[in-house]
């Protein structure tokens, strides 16, 4: 179903979570400009007005993804975003995310709230029962959030996605349903 309301899906005591919309693109956009730095070489957001389009499309209107803006509850303005890629639905319901800081808010924690409340949501009303992160093991801050977040590590992939013109090495890291209401 797409999603066209801004309105938050949870929050938390400094940030909530959201579905993309269309009209995000500007700050969005503005926002990866500034964080190419802190991205590269291991993410390559949407800096551009039609990439956002294409991009906040997929996410909208395909049902087997679904994208968070976390934002910040003191201003508004967008701290990252984490996507739900590749959902299967059947016997596996599970989900691979994909996720990204701005720089503006880097290192505050903002993310790992903003994960809490988006595994919360895709344990909850999305349904989903496993979640799994694949990581570059050179991302240090991607791998930290994962861990911090209570996802166990599950092996290692050579060349598993194709990043930056090079298939690279990746960690897998998976949290269940039941992991995540054990502790």
């Amino acid at each position: 179903m797409p999603h066209t309301a801004s309105r938050p899906l949870a929050e938390g005591p400094r940030v909530g979570i959201r579905h993309f919309t269309r009209d995000d693109g500007e700050e969005f956009t503005a926002r990866v400009r500034e964080s190419r730095d802190l991205h590269r070489p291991w993410l390559f957001p949407p800096a551009t007005a039609e990439a956002y389009a294409a991009y906040a499309a997929r996410l909208i209107e395909d049902e087997d993804r679904a994208g968070y803006l976390v934002c910040d509850r003191e201003d508004g303005a967008i701290a990252g975003y984490i996507n739900v890629n590749n959902i299967v639905r059947g016997a596996f319901q599970s989900g691979a995310l994909g996720y990204g800081a701005f720089a503006h808010a880097a290192g505050r924690g903002l993310m790992k709230e903003g994960l809490n409340l988006v595994i919360g949501h895709a344990f909850g009303p999305l349904g989903l029962h496993r979640l799994e992160i694949n990581a570059q093991p050179g991302n240090t801050a991607s791998l930290a959030l994962a861990r911090s977040c209570g996802f166990r590590l599950e092996g290692y992939s050579p060349g598993m996605l194709y990043v930056d013109g090079a298939w690279r090495d990746h960690e897998r890291w998976a949290l269940t349903a039941e992991m995540r209401t054990s502790g």
